[in-house]
């Protein structure tokens, strides 16, 4: 992100509150990420292995958490927490904005959004255009809903009589707890009878989908283009990477962590990290592919 002019280091470093190592005058001209600074950045580093790539990168300012060596030509900003930190300065030269017309409530509804009967949405809660917050949802205070997602959608729950496939009916509804965040384009089936369930403070990226019955506990990361079918359980602090599959009626323990394109099972227990398809403990699952890897040398050899 370029700011629209230019701005001095003592500038910076005042609107966050902290001490600086380097010129007044220095100059700030942009705010980027590690991966896309140039000259007139700032960026953060709050790890000491990233240290060096951040004070020998592109850019000439850097908000660190340790009193080091400034390189010459640049800058540093002294912080005890440079991630929250950088945070206020992107707030701060690029706030978020209210819709631009008219909606429910300027405050948290945007245009084009679909709320259902018996719908309650808490304080603070942001829901973006075109998104549908359908019949008997629930939403608690401190909530971000992305733009076309869809809440409580009926389950996807079919018997096959004669050759045919009849739905029942979704008598069941959906719990978003505080602070939630559900990015774009996202699918979250309501209960069949019960109550689909995302817990307190887990963040799921775009396209994800949940199914009926569902329950997501608390601090859970889901990024894109997981599917998660009905009747999960899937304990507190659980790390799910991109394009996850995971079938109906099984349990995911606390803390697990399952690598991006895994395919889940059976039952995964806390503690763990897991990956591939069948799913299981990464290191057997790596150790597996080494073992594949070698089988045309060994069967040539074979013969």
């Amino acid at each position: 992100m370029k700011l629209n002019v230019p701005y001095r280091l003592d500038d910076i470093a005042s609107i966050i509150g902290c001490q600086y190592i380097g010129n007044p005058a220095h100059q700030v001209t942009g705010i980027n990420e590690i991966h896309l600074v140039e000259s007139g950045d700032i960026v953060f580093v709050d790890h000491p292995k990233y240290y060096e790539k951040a004070l020998n990168s592109a850019a000439t300012t850097i908000i660190i958490d340790k009193e080091t060596n400034c390189p010459e030509g640049k800058a540093l900003i002294i912080s005890a927490n440079p991630f929250d930190d950088f945070n206020a300065l992107t707030r701060h030269f690029a706030p978020k904005l209210g819709p631009k017309t008219d909606s429910v409530d300027q405050d948290i509804i945007y245009p084009n959004v679909y709320i259902g009967h018996n719908v309650h949405i808490g304080k603070n809660v942001r829901i973006y255009p075109g998104a549908s917050i359908l019949d008997g949802t629930r939403i608690h205070d401190n909530v971000i809903i992305g733009a076309n997602s869809v809440i409580g959608h009926d389950a996807f729950y079919y018997k096959k009589t004669n050759g045919k496939y009849n739905a029942m009916h979704s008598c069941g509804n959906v719990i978003i707890e505080e602070g939630v965040e559900i990015g774009a384009l996202c699918t979250i089936d309501r209960g069949v009878t019960g109550i689909t369930t995302i817990g307190r403070g887990t963040k799921i990226d775009n396209q994800v989908h949940v199914g009926h019955d569902t329950v997501i506990g608390q601090d859970c990361l889901i990024a894109a283009g997981v599917a998660i079918a009905g009747c999960v359980v899937i304990e507190d602090r659980v790390v799910i990477w991109g394009q996850v599959g995971i079938a109906s009626s099984i349990k995911i323990g606390e803390g697990a962590i399952i690598l991006a394109q895994s395919g889940v099972m059976k039952e995964l227990e806390a503690g763990k990290t897991y990956f591939g398809s069948p799913c299981g403990e990464v290191k057997e699952k790596f150790r597996e592919l080494v073992a594949l890897r070698s089988l045309p040398d060994f069967m040539q050899g074979k013969k």
